[in-house]
């Protein structure tokens, strides 16, 4: 009886996380088709994507990783190690755009090895939205925001660094697709995974330091290069709103 409520529990969360995972492969998509014919656009987009992706970490994933693990030093271990995580594994595949093309081209096959680290990336992503719903549907729900917004800038990012090393429309498109569909099997996974709230918990700490990590990084460094009041207003404007989320669903 256990056994067969837990299959449909299972079932249930894969049935909402996989269709949102296949929207977060129609924003990779984007950002991709973006980075081809509109780049000199993404700044301004990327500075609302950096604003919602540190409320998300900050007022939804860290107190549910509280709650579940009840040890605010542990979590914030966990949210350190995460951090320093991946930013190591970004610097090992010299996956950050803003390093100098000079410095990138010296790596022996590096526009390859960034975007697949990107998509190693995105399936984390994808894992985080299954695992978030077998937590609660709220979780789940502003781990898939989060994600689809900076999934965004995660097909700009593959495209552009593919590009940038080689020039190669078509290997650029081949990885945009990899990179897209990624998510989509990390949701798979993370759906049909069985794990106790308490070690979920940890999982949701490291996400906590990945989605920071991604923010005060990759996406407001990036969205705010040529800063404008337009693009403070809009990072402003997206944290705000997660922010007014959260509220809204505590209450």
């Amino acid at each position: 009886m256990i056994a067969s409520l837990l299959d449909l529990q299972l079932a249930s969360i894969a049935w909402i996380a996989i269709p949102l995972a296949a929207l977060t492969t129609v924003s990779t998509l984007l950002g991709g088709t973006v980075a081809l014919r509109y780049r000199k656009q993404i700044g301004t987009i990327i500075a609302l994507t950096g604003g919602v992706v540190v409320a998300v970490a900050l007022f939804d994933v860290l107190p549910e990783a509280i709650d579940a693990v009840n040890d605010s030093d542990l979590v914030a271990t966990l949210i350190g190690v995460g951090f320093l995580f991946f930013f190591l594994a970004e610097r090992y595949v010299v996956l950050h755009h803003r390093d100098e093309t000079e410095q990138a081209q010296a790596h022996a096959q590096v526009g390859a090895l960034g975007a697949a680290g990107l998509s190693v990336h995105s399936f984390i992503d994808g894992l985080g939205i299954g695992l978030a719903f077998s937590l609660s549907t709220k979780l789940g729900l502003l781990v898939f925001l989060a994600v689809i917004t900076h999934d965004f800038a995660d097909g700009f990012n593959t495209v552009t660094f593919v590009l940038r090393q080689s020039d190669n429309r078509r290997q650029a498109l081949r990885w945009l697709a990899t990179d897209a569909l990624a998510p989509l099997i990390g949701a798979t996974v993370g759906s049909l995974l069985s794990i106790s709230e308490h070690h979920l918990g940890y999982l949701l700490a490291l996400y906590v330091g990945f989605f920071l990590f991604i923010g005060a990084t990759d996406l407001l460094p990036a969205a705010h290069e040529h800063p404008s009041t337009k693009k403070v207003a809009l990072t402003v404007a997206g944290f705000v709103f997660v922010f007014v989320i959260s509220l809204a669903g505590a209450r």
